[in-house]
């Protein structure tokens, strides 16, 4: 009799101890530093989740990469290769040599002549791109940026034009949103020093879900896997915690209360991040903070949507018609004021009208004193001027 209740209760113990680490596997992984060394890749995580493939060609994934003759999207070849300014004694000239590609100020008479290479590529290229280059392990903005529309080369922003400039530091909080990892070197000389080998470019799968050498580690192992997966779905966190994921990058600049890339997902974003909420009726700018204009939006306030309602962000998203299939499973077409007059094909393209394309004040170029300005979605679900009648009514719900 001793020994079957001695075998009971190691029974018990053990039910115990797994219900225990079920329920830890629910969770996300405890807060705790982490290091360039803790990032495994996105070739790791592909290898097993060979589903999210499409995430290659996603604008995320292409937010920095190398420079090739594939990812740079300017033309090197002669007569459009040169950037004009407004001083006549100074242009720019992009060449593509077989040690790499370079943008050169020429500048004076005689010409003197400064050149830096391009290191990285930021920007998938949907509106533009601009370029970093190392100095040492220092990382700065390369003068000359590329912008789809109009299609040409022009002054970065943030430079002056007609002044022969190389010396815009890239520092870690704008790194952060263009990046997965960067290794920071304290410096009370320059905010910009990194380690160039730590440096994991792109927004990964780690970016969203968190860094992958343990998850990797657990699933090879059979009792690791018993601990739980020690990775993050965003799917699975609070409505709050799953926004703070895209807030990181898409709630601009913010206040830091901890260092870059210190953020794990699942974390709130607060602790490290201080991002309140603009003063009502203060103009916010199409891109400088598209989850408090998302917040602005009845559809938000109403429901229980995230960005991840609308975005898959493991695909390639460039159709803006096709959102309004997102649209339509809360909302009817015959609720849009606009049915009466354009009739079924209203439901081809809700976003165009209640999600207007706009000029940013934040991103601003120009190419030979000429302005350039980039237009952006705006989060801001509502009616525009001149997309709609007079009449239209804010849509009802099911």
């Amino acid at each position: 009799m001793t020994s079957r209740r001695r075998a009971t209760r190691v029974l018990v113990r053990t039910v115990v101890i797994a219900a225990a680490t079920l329920v830890s596997a629910c969770r996300r992984p405890a807060k705790v530093a982490v290091s360039a060394g803790d990032y495994v890749g996105d070739g790791q995580c592909l290898a097993c989740h060979t589903d999210k493939r499409s995430y290659e060609h996603t604008a995320h994934q292409l937010s920095s990469q190398l420079p090739s003759s594939r990812t740079i999207l300017g033309s090197f070849r002669e007569g459009e290769n040169v950037l004009r300014t407004p001083n006549p004694h100074l242009y720019y000239r992009m060449s593509a040599r077989d040690s790499g590609f370079f943008q050169s100020a020429i500048a004076g008479i005689p010409p003197d002549t400064v050149t830096e290479r391009f290191d990285v590529v930021v920007g998938a290229g949907r509106k533009g791109q601009t370029y970093l280059y190392w100095r040492g392990d220092r990382l700065f903005q390369l003068p000359v940026s590329y912008w789809v529309d109009p299609g040409e080369w022009g002054a970065s922003p943030g430079y002056r034009e007609g002044v022969a400039e190389f010396d815009r530091p890239v520092v870690p909080r704008c790194l952060e949103c263009h990046a997965t990892y960067a290794t920071s070197k304290p410096a009370l000389s320059a905010n910009n020093r990194y380690d160039r080998a730590g440096l994991k470019l792109g927004i990964s799968c780690e970016k969203c879900h968190g860094p992958g050498r343990e998850h990797v580690a657990r699933q090879q192992s059979t009792l690791g896997r018993l601990e739980g997966p020690a990775i993050v779905n965003p799917a699975k966190l609070s409505r709050a915690r799953e926004i703070d994921v895209c807030a990181l990058c898409h709630s601009g600049i913010g206040k830091e209360t901890a260092p870059a890339f210190s953020y794990i997902p699942g974390d709130p974003l607060h602790e490290y991040l201080q991002t309140p909420p603009p003063p009502v009726g203060e103009p916010i700018d199409v891109h400088g903070n598209q989850v408090a204009l998302l917040e602005r939006s009845a559809c938000f306030r109403s429901s229980q949507m995230t960005c991840n309602t609308c975005h898959d962000v493991h695909v390639q998203q460039r159709d803006a018609a096709a959102f309004s299939s997102r649209c339509l499973t809360c909302h009817t077409v015959q609720s849009c004021g606009m049915e009466p007059t354009l009739g079924p094909k209203i439901a081809e393209d809700c976003v165009d009208c209640h999600m207007a394309e706009q000029t940013s004040s934040v991103i601003v170029s120009s190419e030979n004193g000429q302005p350039l300005r980039v237009r952006i979605r705006n989060h801001w679900i509502k009616v525009y001027p001149g997309t709609a009648d007079p009449h239209w009514q804010p849509p009802t719900t099911r």
